[in-house]
C-alpha cells in the first residue's frame, strides 16, 4: 500500500499551510523531498523507518500542494531562511523540540539551512544527492552548466521559464525526470499522480522557478555571510549520493561537507542516479538505520 499507516493532513504555518503525511511512533525524523517532486518520494522509506520513528513527510513552500507564495523581485519569500520557518513551524505543531532531519535535493539544501539556523533543534542530519548549494555555484564550470542547465533557466526572470514549463507541464516533468532510460516505471503510480498532478498547477512551477531563482541571488547572500561568521553544522552528518549521478563525477562530496560541518560527516555512494530512495530505498534504509539508530 502507499504510505500505509499515514495521514494526509494540512499544518497552519505563517502565511499558509503545509500539506504532508505522518506515521509512526518515537523520535521525530522530517524528511524533505527533491525538484520537481512532492513529499510522495518518500513512500519506499518512510513506512519501514515509521516502525521506530514518527516520520513526517512535508511538501516544501513552493511545490505539492503547499502554500505558495507569489513571486516578488528579490525573491525573499523562496528564500532558504523562509522556508526553514515553515518546516520548525511544522515540528513545533506536533510538539516536537528536537529531530532527526533528512533531505534530498532541494530538501537537501533547506535541510543544510535548517541545521545552521536552529543547532539547538536538528540531532542528526542526512543529506542526499548535494553539496553546499554556494559550493556549486563557486566552483562552476562547462560540465556544471550543462548538466544542470535547469539551474540556470529556471532562475530566469518571471515568468519566462513558467511560460515554457505551463505550455506542457507533464511532458516536462517527464523529460526531465527521465535520467536513466533504463528506468521508465520508476515511479509508483501513486506518487507519480501526485507528482503531475501537482505539476498541472501554473502556481507550482512558479514556486519551483522563485526556489531557484532564491538559490542564485538572496540565498547566496545568506551563504556568504553565515560562511563569513564561521558557522558550519554541529550535529553529526551523513551525505549520501547515487554512483550514476553527477555528484559523484564531479565532486568529492564527504571532503566538502567536511568543510561545513563541525560534527563527523560521514557517508557514500548508493548504487543508484540521482532519485536514490525510490531507485534504491534497501540501501537508503540501511544507511539511515545505521546513522539515524
Amino acid at each position: 500500500m502507499f504510505f500505509e499507516g499515514f495521514t494526509l493532513t494540512h499544518v497552519a504555518v505563517p502565511g499558509g499551510t503545509i500539506r504532508l503525511r505522518h506515521g509512526g511512533s518515537g523520535p521525530p525524523l522530517l524528511l524533505l523531498h527533491g525538484n520537481p517532486q512532492t513529499h510522495a518520494m518518500w513512500h519506499l522509506v518512510a513506512p519501514a523507518l515509521a516502525q521506530r520513528f514518527t516520520v513526517i513527510c512535508p511538501d516544501l513552500r513552493g511545490y505539492g500542494f503547499s502554500l505558495k507564495p507569489p513571486a516578488t523581485s528579490d525573491h525573499a519569500p523562496y528564500a532558504k531562511i523562509e522556508m526553514a520557518k515553515d518546516m520548525t513551524a511544522v515540528m513545533d505543531h506536533f510538539g516536537f523540540a528536537e529531530f532527526f532531519l533528512a533531505g534530498h535535493d532541494r530538501g537537501a539544501r533547506l535541510s543544510h539551512r535548517i541545521a545552521l539556523d536552529n543547532p539547538d533543534r536538528v540531532l542528526k542530519l542526512a543529506v542526499l544527492d548535494v553539496i553546499p548549494t554556494i559550493e556549486h555555484f563557486e566552483r562552476a564550470d562547462m560540465a556544471f552548466a550543462l548538466g544542470y542547465y535547469h539551474w540556470f533557466w529556471f532562475a530566469q526572470p518571471y515568468p519566462f521559464p513558467e511560460w515554457l514549463i505551463n505550455r506542457a507541464p507533464r511532458d516536462w516533468w517527464r523529460q526531465h525526470t527521465s535520467r536513466d532510460p533504463s528506468l521508465p516505471d520508476l515511479c509508483h503510480p501513486d506518487a507519480l499522480k501526485d507528482y503531475l498532478g501537482a505539476v498541472d498547477q501554473p502556481e507550482m512551477v512558479r514556486g519551483m522557478c522563485e526556489d531557484y531563482r532564491a538559490a542564485a541571488s538572496i540565498d547566496l547572500k545568506h551563504d556568504r555571510a553565515t560562511r563569513a561568521a564561521g558557522i558550519k553544522v554541529r550535529c553529526p552528518m551523513l551525505a549520501l549520493w547515487g554512483a550514476k549521478g553527477k555528484i559523484a563525477t564531479w565532486y568529492d562530496a564527504l571532503a566538502i561537507w567536511r568543510g561545513y560541518c563541525y560534527a563527523t560527516v560521514t557517508g557514500g555512494a548508493v548504487q543508484s542516479g540521482h532519485y536514490i530512495a525510490e531507485e534504491a530505498p534497501d540501501e537508503t534504509l540501511a544507511w539511515f538505520d545505521r546513522f539515524f539508530g
